[in-house]
């Protein structure tokens, strides 16, 4: 089995601006910067074969590559619970067009369809029990964030392993976009 998604990964210096973010949040657990990315489809646990099926079909997935810009931070939350900051991606028509083309890939191989609604963003860290004064401290010091441009020229069809010590990320296919 392979738990797979789908994602636009980040340059060096964007992964490094990022890690400056990661911090003064008590419990909180930082996602490494080698694990930086944007996640345009989460496919789930699949069998080899079909991990065969779904990197083919990817590769007729057809744009032009595009420039994004990330934009602030933010958090998601469940009921009053603050689970997951990261950095939100400034509207972009090109990037979501990419996750609807990704996305029809998908229901055309009869994958679950996603639960949640795309949102573009880059994890930062997820938190458990997490102090509010200091998650809303994180979020206005943080809140002028930006950076970009960043060309997406690419995107890459990923492996996710579970450790301890978080997740595991291993590029599985690349699939260039056209200039």
């Amino acid at each position: 089995m392979y738990r797979l998604f789908v994602g636009v990964p980040l340059p060096e210096d964007i992964r490094l601006r990022l890690d400056g973010l990661c911090g003064g949040v008590p419990g909180a657990r930082w996602v490494p910067s080698e694990n930086f990315h944007i996640t345009l489809r989460f496919i789930g646990d699949v069998p080899g074969d079909m991990a065969e099926e779904i990197g083919y079909a990817l590769a007729h997935v057809r744009t032009k590559r595009f420039d994004i810009e990330l934009s602030s931070v933010g958090h998601f939350s469940s009921g009053s619970e603050v689970r997951v900051l990261w950095a939100g991606v400034r509207k972009c028509p090109e990037l979501l067009a990419l996750h609807e083309r990704i996305d029809s890939v998908a229901r055309k191989l009869d994958l679950p369809d996603e639960q949640r609604r795309f949102i573009p963003h880059v994890t930062l860290a997820k938190l458990r029990d997490a102090n509010l004064p200091k998650v809303q401290e994180w979020l206005a010091t943080n809140s002028l964030f930006r950076a970009g441009p960043i060309t997406v020229d690419h995107f890459v069809l990923y492996s996710s392993y579970r450790q301890s010590s978080g997740s595991l990320y291993t590029p599985e296919a690349e699939y260039m976009l056209a200039a």
